[in-house]
């Protein structure tokens, strides 16, 4: 018996229109400024809207548009925008304007959030509980490492919206799908590099220290591209991929493969990110370098909402652990 997780022809068709986009947008997604134009031709596309059920979508057609994104490098609060839609109900106007594009969402736990500078929705994340929020105060503008818009804020809860955990699950399906494809682009640009670039009248690729960590690299990624779709899947079976409030045990179990897709994707992207930079030498740290745009990518979306820390949770919580034990 084998199973079959690659994309159907709609799903195939759906991550072409969103590649297509970034090829369109590639030197506005290669500069240091937020590509504005983008994001909301990301959303006239319709691939923010694509697991909500108007959109006649699935979780699957998340890790469609999210593989295409982060082969990309696309910047922008993807995975908040997907776990808006889900918790949001069909009719509320900040939900069209989340998944059309005309607006952002900072989703997380206050002070510190991603995005909060440009933000017109805040969702207040804590556990499987998320609350519609609004800011009291000004906003304090934080500089990253990947150049997107973070802030300080302090946040005023609003009204809890239903549905946290599973809209938690699809977001973090979303983030693995991301990550995954982000890491993959990067070994497959150090693998040409290193094929081409010689040092001591030999292939870089040809050293051991050079090739076996990459190869190392495209087998976790590839791993985590599988658990990504396998999640992905059961979210769908379960109907928690499409917004549905279902409680029994296979959606658990569904919840917890979102989780370990989540923590399998991070740690996979951050590695390939680590051993890339080296591959390159020099020219991995530069702004300007070929691996710098998809290194900081990975870093950043690693470190956002929903990060490690609430995927960790959850398996921990599986096992009956206690979940504020490190993952140590």
């Amino acid at each position: 018996m084998s199973l079959d997780f690659e994309l159907d022809d709609a799903q195939r068709a759906m991550a072409g229109s969103v590649a297509q986009l970034c090829r369109d947008h590639a030197a506005a997604l290669a500069g240091q400024d937020f590509p504005d134009t983008a994001w909301r031709a990301l959303g006239a596309l319709g691939a923010l809207a694509v697991a909500t059920p108007e959109g006649d979508g699935s979780a699957v057609n998340a890790i469609a548009v999210m593989e295409a994104l982060g082969a990309a490098g696309f910047p922008g609060p993807l995975a908040a925008a997907f776990l808006a839609a889900s918790l949001l109900p069909p009719d509320d106007p900040d939900r069209d304007a989340v998944t059309s594009g005309r607006a952002m969402v900072a989703a997380g736990t206050p002070p510190l959030l991603p995005f909060a500078p440009r933000a017109a929705l805040f969702v207040w994340l804590e556990g499987d509980r998320a609350w519609r929020a609004r800011p009291i105060g000004p906003i304090e503008p934080v500089d990253t490492l990947g150049g997107e818009p973070w802030g300080r804020v302090q946040l005023e809860r609003g009204a809890e919206l239903p549905g946290a955990g599973a809209a938690r699950a699809l977001a973090e399906v979303a983030a693995a799908a991301y990550l995954g494809a982000a890491g993959q682009a990067l070994v497959d640009a150090t693998a040409e590099h290193v094929r081409t670039r010689k040092q001591f009248g030999r292939a870089l690729g040809e050293f051991q220290a050079v090739a076996h960590p990459l190869a190392d690299c495209a087998i976790r990624l590839a791993a985590a591209g599988t658990l990504a779709r396998v999640a992905a899947a059961g979210l769908d079976a379960s109907g928690l991929g499409v917004g549905g409030r279902v409680s029994d045990t296979e959606s658990r179990r569904a919840r917890v493969d979102a989780a370990v897709a989540r923590l399998s994707a991070g740690a996979a992207a951050l590695r390939a990110a680590e051993v890339c930079t080296q591959a390159f030498g020099a020219m991995g740290v530069l702004r300007e370098g070929p691996a710098w745009p998809l290194v900081r990518r990975i870093r950043q979306a690693a470190s956002s909402p929903p990060d490690d820390g609430a995927a960790r949770a959850t398996v921990l919580g599986e096992l009956g652990l206690p979940r504020a034990r490190s993952a140590a």
